[in-house]
Formats: structure tokens, C-alpha cells, sequence
């Protein structure tokens, strides 16, 4: 039975389990969150709030406390400065588990994050204070509903002041009308006066409108007699010009005979230099045959130049066998 022995051992002596504690804490106040195991994250929370709780005291005891866990003077210096006033109106809970849901590939073992709340890599208490901002505006905006309500309620009773007032100075208006009747039927009547003076000036446009089209189609159809009788001349002209092109065609006709009489003089001319070239090719041609004998010549003395030094080096080789034998037996004479 394991009565009063809380805490998992974590597979460790415990020495290696002090050490390795004492090793993530210092790292977790360094760096502000670590990744590790997830039975390791529920163990080390303990000795990390004990040392936060430590660093917000921040007498003289409690700082010799912290040094005999913490490893590192950056770390001391952490968590009695901006540790302890982060978490200065907070009681407990300084940091929070992350599961990663995302197992070690080695022993399948679940992983997780420790992070310590307010750091800079904490994301989640941004979130958590955005959705806080958003619920406010929604309990603010149920007030600003009811003080809708009340000025819709509000609205009749100004409506129904606006009538009593308007009553009052139509009732204060009615006897200025009744004791006027006679001013009523003179504006009347210039009214209609004016209307029939309007449809008179109407009707003058109209009809000065109706003359200046008429005289504008006068215009357009001299105009037309004049462009007929333009196209007639520039017919005439045209054909005239017609004739003396035909004329200039028949005088060109023997400058073109003379033209075609050069073309022919100059291709007997080609072909006889077709003539030239095509023997000068042959000549080439010939050339290039006995260079390439000349070269085949030269590869197959060669080749009877490579084979009689092989010939020669064997028989070198042979003569440096027999030498080395006659010494050797010579040699085996004389141990004798």
C-alpha cells in the first residue's frame, strides 16, 4: 500500500527526478513555455508555483529559497522582477497545460506545452480577452435597445403636439381668409391670363420652327443639283484619263520586248558560269579523294609502327626473364 506517497516517480530515481525538475523549471521562467511529456507537465506545475509564490513575497528568505531550486541568476532575476509583477494580484494557477494531441514516435507517449500565463508566446489569454470585449458590446448594446423603446414611445406624444399647434394657427388664420374673398377671385383670374400668354408664345415658336425647316430642305436640295452635276465632270475626266493611259501602254509595249530580250542574254550568260563551277567542283572533288588516301596511308603505317614496338618490348621482356633466372641459379651455386 502506498499511503502518503503522492506524486509519480516518473520511471526515475529520485535524485534524477529533483534534478530534472529543478532543470524545467529553470527553463519554463527563461523561456516562458517547454514541450514535454504529459505526466512530466503535471509534475513539474508544483514546484514552479511554489517558486512564483517564492518570487511575489520577495523578502531576503524566500530569495535564498529559490536559489537552492533554480539553477540560473537570469532566471532569479526573471522571477523576482516580471514574474512576480505579472502575477501580483493573482492567487495560484500561473500557468496552464496544452496537450498537443500529438504522440512521441518513439514510445507513443503523449505530449504537452507548459506555459506560464501573460508570456509571449501565450495566444490564448488574447483570445479569452477579445470573446470577454465581444460579450460586453452585447450587454451594451441591450441598453442602448431600452433607450430605443423609450423614444419610440416618446414619439407620439410629440406627434400629437405638433397637431395641437397646427390647429392653433389654422384657427388663427381663418378669419384673415373670410374677411379677403374678393383678392382670392383678382388672383385667380391674372392666374388664367398668364396661362393663355404662355400657350400664344408656344404656338409662335412652333410655327417659326416649321418655316426655317422648310427653308432648310430648299437648301439641301440645291445642294443636291450641285453635287449631280459634279459627278457628271469628274466622269468625263475620268474617262479622258483612261485614253492617255492606253496610249502610254501601246508606246511601252517594244520597251518591254527589249527587256525580255536582256533577261535571255543574261541566263545563256548563267548557264556558262553553271558550266565553270560544276568543273571546278570535279576538281574539288578529286582533291578531296587523294588527301583521303593519303590519310588512310598514314593510319595503317602507323598501326605497323605501334605493332613492331609491342614486338620489341616483348622481347626486351624476354631477355629480363632469362637474365633473372641465370642470377638466380648462379646465386643458388654459390649457397652451395
Amino acid at each position: 500500500m502506498r499511503h502518503l506517497k503522492a506524486g509519480n516517480r516518473l520511471g526515475v530515481t529520485s535524485a534524477h527526478r529533483l534534478a530534472m525538475m529543478r532543470n524545467m523549471v529553470t527553463s519554463i521562467i527563461e523561456h516562458g513555455q517547454i514541450t514535454c511529456t504529459l505526466a512530466r507537465a503535471k509534475e513539474v506545475r508544483k514546484p514552479l508555483e511554489k517558486m512564483i509564490g517564492l518570487g511575489k513575497k520577495g523578502t531576503l528568505h524566500s530569495r535564498r529559497q529559490a536559489l537552492r531550486f533554480v539553477k540560473s541568476k537570469e532566471a532569479m532575476a526573471q522571477l523576482f522582477g516580471v514574474l512576480a509583477e505579472r502575477y501580483k494580484e493573482r492567487n495560484g494557477g500561473y500557468c496552464r497545460i496544452i496537450k498537443l494531441g500529438k504522440n512521441r514516435l518513439g514510445d507513443n507517449s503523449e505530449m504537452a506545452i507548459v506555459q506560464l500565463l501573460g508570456c509571449e508566446r501565450d495566444k490564448l489569454s488574447e483570445l479569452k480577452k477579445q470573446k470577454g470585449a465581444k460579450k460586453n458590446q452585447k450587454k451594451k448594446g441591450s441598453t442602448v435597445l431600452k433607450e430605443v423603446s423609450e423614444e419610440i414611445k416618446q414619439i407620439p406624444e410629440a406627434d400629437k403636439n405638433i397637431e395641437k399647434e397646427l390647429k392653433h394657427e389654422n384657427g388663427s388664420m381663418e378669419p384673415e381668409n373670410k374677411e379677403l374673398p374678393e383678392e382670392k377671385y383678382e388672383s385667380e383670374s391674372e392666374g388664367e391670363n398668364q396661362i393663355q400668354e404662355k400657350q400664344l408664345t408656344e404656338t409662335k415658336v412652333t410655327d417659326s420652327s416649321e418655316n426655317k425647316t422648310n427653308v432648310k430642305v430648299d437648301n439641301n436640295d440645291g445642294d443636291s443639283n450641285k453635287n449631280i452635276v459634279i459627278e457628271e465632270n469628274l466622269t468625263q475626266d475620268s474617262q479622258e484619263k483612261n485614253k492617255e493611259e492606253n496610249v502610254n501602254t501601246k508606246n511601252e509595249k517594244p520597251d518591254v520586248k527589249k527587256v525580255d530580250v536582256s533577261e535571255n542574254i543574261a541566263k545563256v550568260n548563267y548557264s556558262k558560269d553553271d558550266d565553270g563551277s560544276s568543273k571546278e567542283d570535279e576538281n574539288e572533288g578529286s582533291l578531296t579523294q587523294d588527301s583521303q588516301e593519303k590519310n588512310e596511308e598514314e593510319i595503317v603505317n602507323t598501326k605497323n609502327e605501334k605493332s613492331e614496338a609491342k614486338s620489341d618490348e616483348n622481347q626486351t621482356d624476354d631477355t629480363s626473364k632469362q637474365e633473372s633466372k641465370n642470377q638466380s641459379e648462379e646465386n643458388n651455386k654459390t649457397k652451395s
